[in-house]
C-alpha cells in the first residue's frame, strides 16, 4: 500500500473541476494536471484558464503543477484522479465514452500498487462495474489485487468565488478500507472545509446523484407552482417571498434548468433505476417539467407580444444571455437554446447577446453566433434569461431603450425590480 507521502499525483482531464483541483494540489505537492485538448494544455502553460474558475495568479502559485498532453508523463504518477465530463446523449441516456477513454489511458500506463480515483458524476456501481473492467483490459492487472479504486464525487459550483474546491467539504470513499483511508487524508490536504469518509464507492456515488436530483425536483415544484400562479394571476414572487417567511420554506426560484449537474445527473440515476427494473415516475415527471420550460416561456412572451398588437411572424427579438447561469461563460447544456429554437417556430428573428461567452463555442455547440452589442430601438421583446452583472447594472431604462416605442420585456431572472417589466416567470 501506497504512504501518503510517496504519491506521485495526476489529475486527468482539466476542465472546470480538474484544474481548480490540479491548482491546489499544486500548492502542496508535484501535481501532472493531463488533458488530451492540446490549446486547452498551451493556455495554461501560457497562464490563463478560459473557463475563469482559476485566476492567473492562481495559477502561478501552484508552483509543482506541470501541464501535458502527452500520455507517457503520465507513467511517473501513482495515483490518477480522473474529472473528466459525464454528459447526456440526445435520448437522455449517460453517455460514458469520456469515462470509459480516460479509463482505457490510464489503463495502459497503470502498474501495480496505482490508485485510480474518480471525480464524475455518475450512477451507483458505474465506477467498479463499467470504469474498473477497463483499467482491468488495458493494463493485465487485477483489482484489489494489484491495483486499487477510490470515488470522490466533485461539487464544483461554476462561477461561484465564494463556495471554491477546498471550502466545501469532500465526500471520499475507496475500494478496500486501507485505500478509502488513503484517498481521505490526500483530500485532507487541500479540503480545509473537511472530508466525509463513505462506507463503499456505491454508496459515494448514489451520495452526489441525489445531491442534483434533489434540487433539479424543488425546482420542478417551483416552476409547476409558476405556471398555476400565472394562471391565476398572481405574482409568483410575490407568493414564494410569503411563504420564505416561514423558517423552514425552502428558497427556491422558478427558471431554466441548464448545466453539467442538475440538468443531467438525474437522467444518471434513472437510467440505473431502469435497468435494474423500476422505473422512477417521480424523478422523470420533474425532469419533464423542467425541460419544458423553454416552450412556456415563448408561449408566455407570444402571449404578450399579441396583447400589445405586435406582429409575431417576422418579429425581432433579443435574448439578453446565453451561458446556463450568470457571471461564467459556462455553455454546457445551457437551456436558453430551447428558447432560441421555438422562437425560430414562430419565424421569429433572434439576436443572442452574452459578453461572458466565446462566440466560436456558441457557434460550434449550438449554430448560434451571439452579437457583439444590441442596438437601441431595434426589438420587438426583450427576454433577460441570465442574471449577469452587466444586465443588472444596466437596469430597466437601458434595457427598454433596445426595444421599439411598442415591446415585451420580460424578465426570466427576477433581475428587475417588480412592476419594471412586462412579464415574468
Amino acid at each position: 500500500m501506497l504512504l501518503l507521502e510517496n504519491i506521485k499525483l495526476a489529475i486527468v482531464g482539466l476542465g472546470y473541476v480538474g484544474l481548480p483541483l490540479a491548482v491546489e494540489f499544486g500548492k502542496h505537492r508535484s501535481v501532472v494536471g493531463f488533458d488530451i485538448n492540446k490549446s486547452r494544455i498551451e493556455s495554461l502553460r501560457g497562464g490563463h484558464d478560459s473557463t475563469l474558475e482559476v485566476s492567473d495568479d492562481e495559477l502561478l502559485s501552484a508552483k509543482s503543477l506541470s501541464f501535458s498532453s502527452d500520455l507517457n508523463e503520465l507513467e511517473k504518477c501513482n495515483v490518477f484522479v480522473v474529472t473528466v465530463p459525464t454528459p447526456i446523449d440526445e435520448y437522455n441516456q449517460p453517455d460514458l465514452t469520456p469515462l470509459i477513454k480516460a479509463s482505457e489511458s490510464i489503463g495502459k500506463v497503470l502498474k501495480k500498487g496505482n490508485i485510480v480515483i474518480y471525480e464524475s458524476t455518475v450512477y451507483p456501481g458505474a465506477t467498479e462495474e463499467d470504469c474498473v473492467p477497463v483499467l482491468e483490459k488495458f493494463s493485465g492487472l487485477k483489482f484489489n489485487v494489484d491495483f486499487f479504486a477510490g470515488y470522490s464525487p466533485e461539487r464544483i459550483n461554476p462561477g461561484d468565488k465564494e463556495h471554491r474546491v477546498t471550502t466545501i467539504k469532500k465526500v471520499t470513499a475507496g475500494s478496500t478500507p486501507e485505500v478509502a483511508d488513503l484517498v481521505d487524508l490526500l483530500y485532507r490536504e487541500i479540503i480545509v472545509a473537511g472530508t466525509h469518509k463513505a462506507s463503499s464507492i456505491r454508496v459515494a456515488e448514489a451520495a452526489k446523484v441525489i445531491e442534483n436530483t434533489q434540487r433539479d425536483l424543488n425546482i420542478a415544484l417551483i416552476n409547476e407552482l409558476a405556471i398555476i400562479f400565472n394562471k391565476m394571476g398572481i405574482d409568483t414572487e410575490a407568493v414564494l417571498e410569503a411563504a420564505g417567511t416561514k423558517w423552514n420554506f425552502l428558497p427556491f426560484r422558478p427558471g431554466l434548468v441548464g448545466g453539467h449537474c442538475i440538468g443531467v445527473d438525474p437522467y444518471y440515476l434513472t437510467h440505473k433505476a431502469q435497468s435494474i427494473g423500476y422505473h422512477p415516475e417521480i424523478i422523470l415527471a420533474g425532469r419533464r417539467l423542467n425541460d419544458s420550460m423553454g416552450a412556456y416561456v415563448v408561449s408566455q412572451l407570444v402571449k404578450a407580444m399579441l396583447k400589445q398588437r405586435i406582429h409575431v411572424d417576422g418579429a425581432k427579438v433579443l435574448i439578453m444571455g446565453l451561458a446556463f447561469k450568470e457571471n461564467c461563460p459556462d455553455l454546457r447544456n445551457t437551456r436558453i437554446v430551447d428558447i432560441v429554437r421555438e422562437l425560430a417556430e414562430y419565424n421569429i428573428a433572434v439576436d443572442v447577446y452574452d459578453p461572458w461567452v466565446s462566440g466560436a463555442e456558441a457557434e460550434h455547440e449550438y449554430g448560434i453566433m451571439p452579437i457583439d452589442s444590441p442596438v437601441e430601438n431595434t426589438y420587438d421583446a426583450v427576454v433577460v434569461a441570465v442574471a449577469h452583472n452587466e444586465f443588472r447594472s444596466m437596469g430597466a431604462a437601458k434595457i427598454r431603450a433596445l426595444g421599439k416605442d411598442k415591446h415585451v420585456l420580460y424578465d426570466l431572472k427576477y433581475l428587475l425590480e417588480r412592476g419594471q417589466s412586462d412579464i415574468r416567470l
